[in-house]
């Protein structure tokens, strides 16, 4: 006889909600129809109506590996240490720190950091990465290492999307941690792996589903080979139905996050914002982001609300009922918001970018030049004030030196 508590139990594990989170690459906030782009993208357009459209959410770097980073651990990159930021072509160590792990064989995401799929894997979710990994090469980094149970795409930066190749002629394509041969554009690849898996999937069972696309980064290249800002267009295009053939096979009811790894560089759109791929300028870190949820989220909703890839980690555990193993640094965008500092900090070869938004203020170090800027007065950073709120500088500059201090990673205390 099953009793009270076995059947409250039961009926708590089949309300968690399946989950799906899907990363662009590359893709600025003026690259997506609903945030006023003329590249035509239905189905992410779709998700905004039927959710919430971010208006002020940041990536937590300007480039892909801290990103995803942040987004699977939900805390800021730094405490990792080495991945502040892409991990270069081949395996490659881009600063001082990461030439350092590199060296020794560490450069990647170690095992030791749990992460969003080993969480939702313990609490009972099916779990698959189908996309683009970029938290290191060796076999001790990879996806299933990592708490997802099925794994295909590429493991670095920058492969073609016909030949799976990266730079230099290795090909990265991957089923699990064994190197396979598929022909096909890189993006349908990806839809079709992910509507396979979904399709092959314990309906009984709840699923976290992980796709981050490598469209729109370099190369560019269209499914048609179109090139140049024609084949960008192209390219998102293409995502875009992907995207919607994995809408259409989900449950009404999953809670659904697409976002962008980090703004667009030059060959895309940050709208009016300062600043491409590589900067801590609102164009380098500022990224669409929607959000789906039935029933929990009002459709047609647009927030202002300051969020980061590492809430998106919180809310996905808060929704599935999933305390953290550790502290995050993210919080749960279905909660209440409160008051907070948001930092980055970019370092790749002679680079060193630091910001801190607080309020409407936020705080660049680029390079060691200072800026000051208040973003509800001056969203496109046009205009320094740190000679004219030499207070407020001052504040913001003692939080970011203190979040550097609290950030610093255990797995560095060896580095000089």
């Amino acid at each position: 006889m099953i009793s009270r508590r076995m059947f409250l139990m039961a009926a708590a594990v089949a309300a968690r909600p399946n989950l799906v989170l899907i990363l662009a690459d590359d893709m600025g906030i003026g690259d997506v129809g609903c945030y006023g782009s003329t590249i035509r993208t239905p189905h992410i357009d779709r998700l905004a109506r039927e959710g919430v459209r971010y208006t002020q959410f940041y990536a937590n770097a300007p480039e892909c590996t801290p990103s995803r980073t942040a987004l699977l651990t939900g805390r800021y990159p730094h405490r990792v240490g080495g991945l502040e930021c892409a991990i270069g072509v081949g395996d490659v160590g881009r600063y001082d720190e990461a030439e350092w792990l590199q060296k020794r064989g560490e450069l990647g995401l170690p095992t030791s950091e749990e992460t969003l799929g080993q969480m939702l894997r313990k609490a009972g979710y099916q779990t698959a990465c189908i996309g683009k990994w970029h938290l290191g090469y060796d076999p001790k980094f990879s996806a299933l290492r990592h708490g997802f149970d099925h794994y295909f795409g590429v493991l670095g930066g920058n492969a073609d999307y016909f030949t799976h190749e990266e730079e230099g002629g290795d090909k990265v394509l991957f089923a699990g941690e064994t190197r396979v041969d598929r022909e096909g554009y890189l993006t349908d690849l990806l839809g079709d792996e992910a509507m396979g898996w979904l399709n092959r999937r314990n309906p009984a069972k709840p699923f976290f589903l992980y796709l981050p696309f490598t469209a729109p980064h370099a190369p560019t290249q269209g499914p048609g080979h179109e090139e140049g800002k024609a084949g960008y267009a192209v390219m998102i295009g293409r995502m875009d139905e992907q995207i919607g053939r994995v809408m259409a096979a989900v449950p009404k009811d999953t809670l659904v996050v697409f976002a962008s790894d980090n703004g667009a560089t030059k060959m895309g759109s940050n709208g009016a914002l300062r600043g491409f791929k590589t900067e801590v300028f609102e164009g380098g870190i500022r990224v669409p982001c929607v959000m789906r949820y039935e029933g929990k989220v009002r459709a047609g909703t647009v927030s202002a609300r300051v969020a980061l890839h590492m809430d998106l980690t919180a809310t996905l555990l808060a929704a599935a009922g999933v305390k953290p193993a550790r502290r995050l640094d993210g919080v749960d965008l279905l909660g209440a918001e409160e008051p907070r500092a948001v930092y980055w900090r970019y370092k790749r070869m002679a680079n060193r970018r630091k910001a801190v938004r607080r309020g409407s203020w936020k705080l660049v170090e680029d390079n060691g030049k200072e800026y000051l800027f208040h973003l509800g007065e001056d969203p496109e950073e046009k205009v320094n004030r740190a000679e004219q709120a030499p207070e407020e500088a001052a504040a913001l500059r003692g939080l970011l030196g203190q979040w550097e201090e609290d950030v610093k990673a255990p797995r560095l205390r060896g580095f000089h």
